[in-house]
């Protein structure tokens, strides 16, 4: 059983930046595929950012390219999202989870993921 621990959410303002940490444990980090997805009040939780297990491949929504960055650090057993130029529609839950072998492409679909954290909420004021 993999659990997964999201921190470094908080309040910033428009155009300020955050790092969002996930901190995986009980299970072999290095074979997950990670993704970040959000949710806000009212709406449909999606998709973010997306990492392959080989720290390689990458994906992103268009609402975050440019913007956001998602890393990992496999000896560290966690994986980042450096987010920028912060909107007040970036306001959300930011949750992380992991996947077991499944295409870049595949990593979208939030039913692909085998594990979730709990969230770390993101506020941007305008």
């Amino acid at each position: 059983q993999v659990q997964l621990v999201e921190s470094g959410g908080g309040l910033v303002q428009a155009g300020g930046s955050l790092r969002l940490s996930c901190a995986a444990s009980g299970g072999t980090f290095s074979r997950y595929n990670m993704g970040w997805f959000r949710q806000a009040p009212g709406l449909e939780r999606e998709f973010v950012s997306a990492i392959h297990w080989n720290g390689i491949s990458t994906i992103y929504a268009d609402s975050v390219r440019g913007r956001f960055a998602i890393s990992r650090d496999n000896a560290k057993n966690t994986v980042y999202l450096q987010m920028n130029s912060l909107k007040p529609e970036d306001t959300a839950v930011y949750y992380c989870a992991a996947a077991v072998d499944i295409s870049i492409t595949a990593m979208r679909h939030l039913r692909v993921y085998d594990y979730w954290g709990q969230g770390t909420q993101v506020t941007v004021s305008s």
